[in-house]
């Protein structure tokens, strides 16, 4: 089984994808509140592009997710933090989640056979339901605006150790060795590292900290978000 990294969301096209698995990584933070979402008992998150197209579809028990720079979209419930998700009843309702990174990453991969979406905070589980779907995987980072996020390459690693230890024969690309071998180094001080990269000072400055050293937990959840007819539902394997 193949696995390959992608650094960020421009740096391949759509029909790359085709009959893979996908795993979007968006660390800080559209992933890891889609996992906590799920964990949270929502029913489904729905990933889409833009402002309108999330007001456009949204229904009269659903809530409205996303955010901008890092900031909550005026006239949303909520914004793309996982710590205001645990504090929010989600549950029994579908979300509608717009990002400016995370989101975008999910769209541009839904030519593959299965999309699944990664995070430190579900990586085991991530990692058991990619093999379990028996493809070729390909590990996409969101990135930042088109750019290469640290935080995004440890956890593919993370997620690539994983799979690693649950089968033998995996045959990694150059950037799927080196995002392992980066998170070889700093898997002691995963909160420490990812607090220090661009986007984790970005967010401290702007008063997500909090949020910050929560995407850095390893293995703290179980379901594995699997996008059907266009939600992000847990998969069951």
């Amino acid at each position: 089984m193949q696995v390959e990294v992608i650094p960020s969301v421009n740096e391949t096209t759509a029909d790359d994808f085709i009959n893979k698995t996908v795993i979007v990584i968006d660390v800080l933070r559209a992933t890891s509140s889609i996992v906590t979402a799920l964990e949270q008992n929502s029913i489904g998150v729905i990933p889409v592009k833009t402002v309108g197209q999330a007001k456009d579809i949204c229904e009269k028990n659903d809530l409205l997710g996303g955010e901008r720079f890092c900031k909550k979209i005026s006239g949303f419930h909520l914004g793309n933090s996982p710590i205001e998700l645990i504090h929010t009843d989600v549950q029994g309702k579908r979300i509608i989640l717009t990002t400016t990174n995370g989101t975008r990453a999910i769209d541009k991969a839904q030519k593959a056979a299965h999309v699944l979406a990664g995070a430190m905070l579900n990586a085991s589980a991530c990692a058991s339901a990619a093999l379990n779907l028996k493809r070729d995987i390909v590990i996409v980072c969101a990135g930042t605006m088109d750019r290469f996020s640290l935080e995004d390459g440890i956890c593919a690693g993370l997620i690539i150790d994983e799979m690693a230890a649950m089968e033998e024969n995996l045959e990694l690309s150059d950037f799927a060795k080196a995002m392992r071998y980066a998170y070889s180094q700093v898997k002691d001080r995963l909160q420490e590292t990812i607090l220090e990269s661009e986007n984790g000072r970005r967010l401290r400055k702007l008063g997500f900290e909090e949020d910050v050293f929560f995407c850095a937990r390893v293995n703290m959840y179980s379901k594995v978000p699997i996008l059907r007819n266009h939600i992000l539902e847990p998969f069951e394997f």
